[in-house]
């Protein structure tokens, strides 16, 4: 009974102990099966398809051969999203190349007046000794900077020409860039005028090789004009421009036009150069030429957006008022208009002595009429010219006998208070001081009003009618934060920045809009940025957090690199958290991966809440002391 008992316990353990194995067994496969059917799927989904899966046990094996690096590394990838990593066992294969093609050679050639520097990659049998040496005897005791890098090579059809021609276009083009690839060569260069443009233009093109297509862009700047100025003068010799400058060349063939119609006599020329007029600027000159024509002699003179129009002596006081009064009502609201007609001298009678000293908007003055010796027509000039300059000076008044004895006085007094304008006229008479004008000072009346009651005395008569304008706005006011948070979301949309696939790298078609975005950053002063990196849902969240994280990074290096003020700039990975399209489309997903500039704004403050007296009384911090001292 006793040994019945004991193998009747043993078959017992025994049989759990097989059961339990079978169980395991069982289990096993189940999850062996599971791990690779839902492996297998999701890489069919992902596309691939070369993928091979096989499960044993916990681990799941990939293999088969990847069409590239970053197909395997995706494969990994994608399956990391079923089963955990440390259970992936790589056993995958990549394609191997069949032959190394041969590398795209070409060269990037920049001349300045600071030297030439030559980078690229040529074939090892191009005489790199020949080229530097051709270069240095272009540019004398100025330095040569060789990047070049050398592949041994068979050169492309094509190859040598390119090189060759290059050399000899480097050669007329002081400041150039010349791209050169085989069978084509790319030439951007800067001419100092025209005429020098037309003779490089005409140069290559006789010495290009046949079998070679070149690309030319040379630019021939304009100048510079601050301010835009106009001046055009009609007497009885017909009509002459004595300064002219247009925008564009439509505004130039306008204004052209308004001369010829005007009476002007001969060629002329108007300069066409770079900066902002004032708006509607040929419409100004045109109404202005128009209306000199009217006249029949006189000139004309253009300050930016301020006026001149000056009749010559005999012209109808009627006419005159009528022409400028025609002009005032149809110039554009920006312009400024002043005009003057000398008063009329009869040869038999002078009528009453009087002294005029015109200030136009350009700064220059005028002075005429009548003064009592010559110390005082010296002590006038000299004293305009300290006041206005010594060169925008011209007297022409006469010395007179029997002017009062106060004219030195209220001569003087006047050329001071006509300082203080922007342009003007000064009218001194026997009795009577007139200054007339526009001001960009507010205070400027009174100034003058306490200036000729100072010096004149209170019982003498003066008059002033002096206009106020606001002074233009300055041009070089930097864009607002707000602004250049809009700015750079344009050169986004425009071109985006781009990675290599799985790195923080930025790609080489990703460096003009670094370029932009760094040229806009650099006009947009001390503003805080953040620098948002974002990543689709494939992948794990960790890693897509670091990856995004490390290319916001790589876009702050950047622009570190090319000198940009980071001080108040961040960089941040949001990874998948942030979409903006849907994950399941291959588009989406692209959206999903992008860079983002944002503005850091201050977070408001909430003020403290106001307490009623019936707060402040029901609040136990507030003691009855106290309560007693504020009764008190």
């Amino acid at each position: 009974m006793r040994l019945s008992s004991v193998l009747i316990v043993t078959a017992m353990f025994t049989g759990a102990a097989v059961l339990s194995l079978v169980t395991a067994s069982f289990s096993v496969r189940v999850i062996e099966e599971s791990s690779e059917i839902n492996v297998r799927r999701t890489l069919d989904e992902a596309q691939m398809t070369w993928a091979e899966v096989q499960a044993d046990g916990l681990t799941v094996t990939l293999s088969g051969t990847a069409p590239t690096e970053a197909a395997r590394f995706r494969a990994i990838s994608t399956t990391g999203t079923v089963v955990g990593a440390a259970r992936i066992i790589d056993s995958m294969g990549v394609t191997a190349t069949d032959s190394i093609v041969a590398p795209r050679f070409s060269v990037e050639i920049l001349r300045n007046d600071s030297g030439i520097s030559i980078i690229g990659l040529i074939p090892a049998s191009t005489d790199r000794a020949a080229i530097l040496s051709r270069m240095e005897a272009l540019v004398d005791d100025q330095p040569v900077t060789d990047l070049l890098e050398t592949a041994d090579y068979v050169p492309p059809t094509g190859w040598e020409d390119a090189l060759g021609f290059a050399l000899t276009a480097l050669s007329a083009l002081p400041r150039s860039k010349i791209s050169v690839d085989a069978g084509q060569i790319d030439i951007t260069a800067i001419a100092d005028s025209a005429e020098e443009k037309a003779e490089m233009e005409k140069l290559l093109e006789a010495r290009v090789p046949p079998a070679l297509r070149m690309a030319m862009d040379i630019a021939a700047p304009r100048p510079v004009i601050t301010p835009f100025t106009l001046r055009f003068v009609l007497d009885e010799t017909g009509g002459r421009f004595d300064a002219c400058s247009a925008q564009d060349e439509e505004a130039q063939a306008r204004i052209l036009e308004a001369a010829v119609q005007a009476g002007l006599t001969g060629e002329a020329r108007c300069t066409v150069g770079m900066g902002v007029p004032t708006p509607r600027w040929a419409e100004a000159a045109e109404l202005a030429l128009a209306a000199l024509a009217e006249l029949g002699a006189g000139s004309v003179t253009f300050s930016d957006a301020d006026i001149t129009l000056a009749a010559v002596q005999g012209t109808s006081q009627a006419q005159f008022d009528r022409v400028v009064g025609e002009l005032e009502n149809a110039l554009p609201d920006v312009f400024a208009l002043f005009a003057t007609l000398p008063p009329p001298q009869d040869a038999t009678v002078e009528g009453p002595p009087e002294f005029t000293a015109t200030l136009s908007p350009e700064g220059l003055v005028q002075l005429r009429g009548r003064l009592s010796d010559p110390a005082l027509r010296e002590l006038a000039d000299s004293y305009a010219k300290a006041r206005f300059g010594s060169a925008s000076v011209y007297t022409a008044a006469r010395v007179v006998e029997g002017l009062p004895a106060d004219w030195p006085v209220r001569v003087l007094s006047g050329l001071e208070a006509l300082s203080k304008l922007e342009n003007g006229v000064l009218r001194v008479t026997p009795d009577n001081v007139s200054v007339q004008g526009m001001t960009h000072d507010e205070g400027a009346n009174a100034a003058i009003a306490g200036l000729l009651s100072d010096k004149l005395g209170g019982a003498e008569r003066f008059e002033i009618d002096v206009i106020f304008r606001e002074p233009p706005p300055p041009t070089d006011i930097p864009p607002t934060p707000e602004e250049c948070e809009a700015g750079l979301a344009d050169i986004m949309t425009e071109g985006r920045i781009t990675f290599e696939p799985g790195s923080a790298t930025i790609t080489a078609s990703s460096l003009d809009t670094m370029n932009a975005i760094a040229d806009l950053l650099d006009q947009c002063g001390d503003i805080r940025i953040e620098i948002q990196g974002h990543t689709d849902s494939q992948g794990r969240e960790v890693m897509n957090e670091q990856l995004s994280q490390a290319r916001a990074q790589s876009v702050l290096n950047e622009l570190r690199a090319r000198r940009i003020l980071t001080t108040n700039f961040t960089a941040k990975g949001y990874g998948e958290t942030r979409p903006i399209a849907d994950n399941d489309t291959e588009e989406g997903r692209e959206a999903n991966r992008r860079i983002e500039f944002r503005l850091i704004r201050p977070e408001p403050s909430v003020p403290e809440a106001q307490k009623t007296l019936d707060e402040i009384a029901e609040d136990p911090d507030v003691s009855a002391e106290g309560t007693s001292d504020e009764q008190n």
